[in-house]
């Protein structure tokens, strides 16, 4: 059996038991919620009167009362350490000393409140140790200490109730917006940034003149952080956020500057975001460099020395150096987001404060020092006037006074004669009578009195008022705020600029030109467009493409990186991409498959492939499928993009799109069939319809014969006609009299045996060239001049000798701007 409990009594004597049982999961909660506590009001956040922290109060007022004022030498920080430690700090020497050097850092704030002497760091490097560096209180310091012997503050006792310490500070300007503040409590955090002086004071000020004054009014004097390391703050709506609602985003970027010269081009930063360095940034680019997240870097120099910034990037030979600007934007420190989280302490309580909380807690708090201040001083005054009034009443009797001192036996017996019935003076009086020089007996001494008395007299009216009249309180802190500004505000150091948005990724990438292709099997893919050499007419050409048996390039286009390309399906759909999210590969690559860039059903296909850059200057665009029905709609329906495609034409049955065109208005329309058929109309015999329509006879068409192309003209201009089997010819489109639309056409193409039909049509000029690209992927370059030019029944010539079994696929035309001969 098991030992029964022992319930004997203790014996007398033995001391009772003091364990209690707590529950600990109660304990844990009010132990951490304590300490939580604790945190959050004695360390890590700052009050939004003052703008600091207890650590960072005590070391200022600790200063002030071992009287390292501005105008006397400075003093060891070691020694202020020790003394803030010892009296007021009870925590580690380092965290005191870090608090310091902190408040004397230009790059940490916009105006430092100890003035250093010796190495306070760098942003890169940490000072040197506290027994070899130097303080004293900046001037600006003072001002936070200004009337703090003055009752203005309350005061507590210390750690050991050794010493007295103010529970806050005057702070005769805002700091805590004009430093900014950082700290992270527990379950919270704060991170305030630093602002100019003169535009928080005018804030302030306005604010006094118009209590109701809202966020966006005083967003009209406080543009935005100022950092002291400068740079560009991007865009408003961070700060704006910020400013309403106390916490915001703010895009913060160095200033460069494209260098071009001795055929070198260089990047130079001057100006850094706040809370980085030189050194930190030329580490990260170096690394980015090295794993080839950025090209075109060539050498890095620092050149920074004497608190200048100065970063060069020098870059190598033909880099875009816009775009490695960008890339450095984005990869690297030279580009930071500072996030404002405005938590302060008000009333003793964590609050995220906007704009106009943090300055109406401020003009609070001012109102509440200035009126205890103009009490003090009342009451001095007063006290004053009380004893010059005694003073000059004893001058008048002082023969009587004299003859009734010396008759007494001792002080406390002339204190008392005084006080008595023959004279009447209160205590305070008697003892300054007593005090009274004999030099203040002379008619001089006593207009002096007399004088001062009227001054004080002047003085408590004066305190009297502004006490009584609440406007006039307001108008005294605003003179004081002015006066502060007039002696300390700079001017603004960090430039505010618009925001283009976020980097987009084409800022990225050269907007150069390329070529993109087009497999009938539906692999896609871009090279540029010096791949491809120039060669005269007839010749073999170079391999485009190596592609699958049966496969063969359908579309070719010369575009540009930033264009954006319109796929249109057999379905009557429409996807649109940027050119440069299709994979740049080899000449002679396949590509990728077009399913993974856009989201095609089973059996969709790419039927048109068109670029633009511009919807304005292009009105509309005109359909066309292979039986011949057209339809015109305005451009702007299609700028949208979504992944899963619009509907771009309301197809009949059995019917495919053939080609997509870009069109002003007032175009001449030609249609070309298989067969050799010319169909010219006039564009505006199509009315402008909406995406869904499914259009109307542009072109009727015999038997099998289907429309193969279609191209907007203008008179003058001349139509290259390509057959598959390699055969072409240029004919004057004015030979092409325009119709109206529905009829069957005219001849443009005599189709002879052999020669195959009609695959391409294109509107050249004779100063053009051309790619001409057979079914197996072989593509030839050549000049438009080389191909006669003939009339509407010629048949043509040869312009490229294909391989047994091989036709033409496309043809497509060279910009002029990459006429660029190997």
């Amino acid at each position: 059996m098991p030992d029964e409990p022992d319930t004997s009594p203790e014996p007398e004597g033995a001391p009772v038991s003091s364990i209690q049982d707590i529950d600990i999961q109660t304990e844990m909660e009010q132990s951490f919620l304590d300490y939580a506590m604790s945190v959050i009001t004695a360390r890590a956040l700052p009050d939004v009167r003052d703008g600091l922290k207890p650590v960072h109060r005590r070391i200022l007022w600790g200063m002030y009362d071992q009287g390292t004022r501005p105008n006397r030498p400075y003093v060891k920080c070691a020694r202020v350490v020790g003394d803030v430690m010892g009296k007021y700090h009870p925590h580690g020497d380092q965290a005191i000393y870090d608090a310091l050097v902190r408040l004397g850092q230009g790059f940490s704030l916009r105006h430092p409140l100890i003035d250093p002497h010796g190495n306070f760091g760098s942003p890169n490097d940490p000072p040197a140790a506290m027994r070899y560096t130097e303080c004293r209180l900046d001037e600006l310091a003072m001002r936070l200490l200004d009337g703090i012997d003055e009752q203005t503050v309350d005061f507590s006792d210390n750690f050991d109730s050794t010493e007295q310490e103010p529970e806050v500070l005057p702070a005769r300007f805002p700091n805590l917006l004009v430093n900014g503040s950082q700290g992270i409590a527990v379950g919270m955090a704060t991170n305030i940034p630093p602002h100019n002086l003169g535009e928080i004071i005018d804030a302030v000020n306005h604010l006094l003149e118009n209590p109701e004054a809202t966020d966006e009014s005083l967003m009209e004097f406080v543009k935005g952080p100022d950092f002291p390391t400068r740079g560009c703050i991007m865009g408003f709506q961070g700060i704006r956020d910020a400013y309403t609602t106390g916490q915001g985003a703010i895009k913060v970027r160095a200033s460069a500057e494209i260098v071009e010269d001795d055929s070198k081009t260089r990047i130079v930063v001057t100006e850094i975001p706040y809370q980085t360095s030189a050194e930190i940034i030329e580490e990260k680019v170096a690394d980015l460099v090295n794993r080839q997240v950025i090209d075109g870097i060539r050498q890095i120099h620092n050149e920074s020395a004497k608190g200048q910034t100065r970063l060069v990037f020098e870059l190598k030979r033909d880099a875009p150096a816009l775009v490695v600007l960008n890339n450095l934007y984005k990869h690297s420190p030279l580009q930071t987001t500072f996030t404002v989280n405005m938590v302060a302490l008000a009333d003793g309580v964590p609050r995220t404060m906007t704009l106009r909380d943090c300055l109406a807690a401020y003009t609070r708090h001012q109102q509440e020092v200035v009126s205890r201040r103009t009490q003090f001083r009342l009451d001095e005054a007063r006290r004053r006037e009380h004893i010059l009034e005694g003073l000059v009443r004893a001058v008048d009797r002082i023969d009587e006074i004299i003859a009734a001192i010396r008759a007494s036996e001792n002080r406390a017996a002339a204190r008392a004669t005084l006080m008595g019935e023959q004279f009447e003076f209160s205590e305070i009086q008697a003892n300054h009578i007593l005090d009274l020089p004999l030099g203040r007996l002379t008619q001089l001494g006593r207009q002096e009195l007399n004088d001062e008395l009227a001054e004080k007299r002047a003085l408590i009216v004066e305190l009297e008022a502004i006490l009584a009249d609440d406007a006039k309180l307001r108008a005294v802190i605003r003179e004081e705020l002015l006066e502060v500004r007039e002696a300390f505000a700079t001017d603004r150091r960090t430039q505010i600029m618009a925001d283009e948005g976020e980097i987009d990724i084409e800022a990225l990438i050269d907007d150069e030109d390329l070529m993109f292709s087009l497999s009938a099997a539906g692999y896609v893919k871009t090279v540029t467009p010096d791949e491809f050499k120039t060669q005269g007419r007839g010749g073999k050409g170079v391999i485009g493409a190596n592609l699958k048996d049966g496969d063969y390039i359908a579309t070719l286009i010369h575009t540009t990186a930033h264009a954006y390309l319109m796929f249109f399906t057999n379905m009557g759909r429409v996807y649109r991409i940027k050119v440069h999210e299709v994979p740049r590969t080899s000449r002679t690559a396949r590509g990728m498959a077009i399913v993974n860039l856009l989201h095609l059903a089973p059996e969709e296909t790419i039927s048109a492939v068109i670029d633009t850059r511009d919807y304005e200057t292009m009105r509309f665009l005109l359909f066309v499928t292979r039986k011949g029905t057209v339809k015109r709609t305005r451009f702007l329906e299609y700028d949208k993009t979504r992944s899963r495609g619009l509907i771009a034409i309301n197809l009949r049955e059995g019917d495919e799109l053939v080609r997509v065109l870009p069109t002003s208005g007032s175009d001449d329309i030609c249609l070309v069939s298989a067969s050799g058929k010319l169909m010219r109309f006039a564009e505006g015999e199509v009315r402008s319809m909406g995406r869904n329509a499914a259009g109307v006879w542009g072109m009727r068409l015999r038997g099998d014969d289907v429309v193969v192309a279609a191209s907007a003209v203008q008179p003058g201009d001349e139509m290259l006609l390509v057959t598959d089997q390699g055969f072409g010819k240029r004919t004057p489109l004015d030979e092409f009299r325009a119709k109206h639309r529905g009829g069957m056409g005219m001849r443009a193409m005599r189709m002879m045996d052999g020669r195959g039909t009609v695959v391409a049509a294109r509107v050249v000029a004779p100063e053009d060239e051309v790619f001409v690209v057979a079914s197996n992927g072989v593509t030839i370059r050549i000049p438009v001049s080389s191909v006669s030019v003939k009339g509407r029944e010629a048949s043509g010539v040869r312009v490229m000798s294909l391989s047994d079994d091989q036709l033409v696929a496309a043809v497509a035309p060279v910009l002029s701007s990459s006429e660029d001969e190997e």
